[in-house]
């Protein structure tokens, strides 16, 4: 098929074009029954093109020759995949969509402790039984590294019972994994590996980037195509390997219980498009990108007190590649939090990905000019710092080292259904948790639904938020109740 395609936009303008009297949902007909201020906000052509599902010559028609199934088509050539599906509720949905089909095989899965939450929620849904890796942590930052083959190997060692293994890759940092030494440990013991690439879809459209894990052998592979390509924020693909050890059937069976049956039309042609973009013109976009982030890099490293993480880490234990669309600053040497800093860049009209206590990450995406983004950035960092006025190479405060897991005295599925109540957070210590809680930085799960809670752990999540951090997973997003099971 032609890349140069979007069979699915076209659809939709298509039978917009046409004017149709409205009576089927969405209740706003087009625009006639919108608020003025959804009108003023999305425009017109966004609410003609907002259809329902089931619509004819839409997706609706012979499998495969309808013009949604084509643009799926489409983009599991582009990437490389056997099948591919769309998703409208994020890479989130993916990683729900993997521990159910996993669920198929069995309940021991392996993987790795700094996960997406939406892999945690998973194991609920699927009552799956996680055997954890530890990922790499940096010495001097902080922020974790992707698993190392020997790690995974040792874990699946572990955990004979396992039926599949699930690994993360690129992490929010850039750090990249051995996906192919991962993959060969994984097929040795005929275990399939499912990647969470959620912050690498745009890894396959460059050789100037990391191996994506399709190319490489990976079972099953989620993409969050919004982060990094360009469709529309909640926006996702799930692509099943070349010679998976998964059954395509299974995957569109828990893909289908999973998704809406009201998709919207308006993310879906976002895919499309963004599937366009890259596979026409991606080359071209990421190495315009990667010219601006060279010399970005260089003006970064002028500016007192401020570094960047760049390919120098490979090598290091669980960095075998380096990402470098994500645009990781080092503030170590301005003598305050990533966090103070990340807000002060905010207040200069600078939105940032996230903050650890050591780093600030910017992300740029395949398209648009990244010169437009990398110019107020760089003045910016330069406000930031000499309004500071520190020039010190050492760290204000340093950075805690997370305390050892709580022992695991319930699986993750009982003990988030199970009878609970909430308690003073002070007062937890010594309590199963029935949620997971993720003091951030630096990403890894310091509280996993039936562990039992430690005065540690407890401290370091406390210490963590008072530097300005934030918490993920938490019922009482004030942290002044944890939510515990009764026993």
């Amino acid at each position: 098929m032609d890349q140069d395609q979007v069979p699915y936009v076209d659809a939709l303008r298509e039978h917009a074009s046409r004017d149709p009297a409205r009576l089927t949902v969405p209740g706003h007909k087009g625009g006639l029954g919108a608020d003025p201020a959804l009108r003023d906000a999305i425009g017109q052509k966004a609410l003609d093109m907002d259809l329902p599902a089931l619509i004819e010559g839409i997706d609706v028609g012979p499998f495969e020759d309808n013009p949604f199934e084509q643009a799926q088509r489409l983009a599991a050539e582009a990437w490389g995949a056997t099948r591919t599906w769309f998703l409208v509720g994020g890479a989130s949905q993916g990683n729900h969509a993997a521990c159910l089909a996993v669920r198929h095989w069995g309940q021991s899965i392996v993987m790795q402790r700094n996960v997406h939450s939406s892999a945690i929620d998973g194991s609920v849904l699927g009552d799956l039984r996680p055997t954890f890796i530890a990922p790499e942590i940096d010495p001097k930052l902080g922020v974790a590294h992707c698993p190392t083959p020997a790690a995974l190997e040792a874990a699946l060692d572990s955990a004979p019972g396992a039926v599949a293994a699930l690994v993360v890759t690129p992490t929010y940092f850039g750090a990249c994994a051995d996906v192919a030494a991962l993959v060969e440990v994984c097929h040795a013991r005929d275990v399939p590996l499912i990647v969470d690439e959620s912050w690498g879809a745009h890894l396959t459209f460059s050789d100037e980037l990391p191996q994506a894990a399709l190319g490489v052998g990976a079972d099953l592979v989620i993409s969050s195509t919004h982060k990094i390509v360009g469709s529309l924020t909640q926006s996702a693909m799930i692509h099943l390997g070349n010679d998976s050890r998964f059954d395509e059937q299974i995957i569109d069976r828990v893909v289908t219980l999973l998704e809406s049956t009201s998709p919207s039309s308006l993310l879906s042609l976002s895919l499309d498009a963004a599937r366009r973009m890259a596979a026409v013109r991606g080359s071209e976009l990421i190495a315009e990108t990667l010219a601006t982030l060279r010399e970005t890099r260089e003006r970064i490293r002028e500016i007192p007190g401020l570094d960047v993480l760049d390919e120098a880490l490979i090598g290091n234990l669980g960095v075998a590649g380096w990402d470098p669309l994500r645009l990781t600053v080092d503030v170590r040497g301005t003598r305050v939090t990533g966090h103070h800093f990340a807000d002060l860049a905010f207040d200069l009209g600078i939105d940032y990905e996230l903050a650890t206590e050591t780093v600030v990450v910017f992300t740029f995406g395949m398209g648009g000019s990244a010169a437009s983004l990398a110019e107020p950035l760089l003045v910016a960092l330069e406000r930031v710092v000499a309004d500071l006025g520190s020039t010190e190479r050492e760290p204000a405060v340093p950075f805690a080292v997370p305390p050892p897991w709580g022992p695991l005295e319930m699986t993750i599925r009982d003990a988030f259904l199970g009878p609970q109540e909430a308690v003073p957070f002070d007062a937890a210590e010594g309590r199963i948790s029935c949620e997971a809680l993720a003091a951030y930085p630096p990403g890894i799960p310091n509280v996993l639904p039936g562990e039992r809670l430690t005065r540690e752990t407890l401290d370091f999540i406390a210490d963590t938020l008072a530097h300005g951090g934030k918490l993920r997973g938490a019922s009482d997003r004030t942290l002044k109740t944890v939510r515990v099971v009764i026993e």
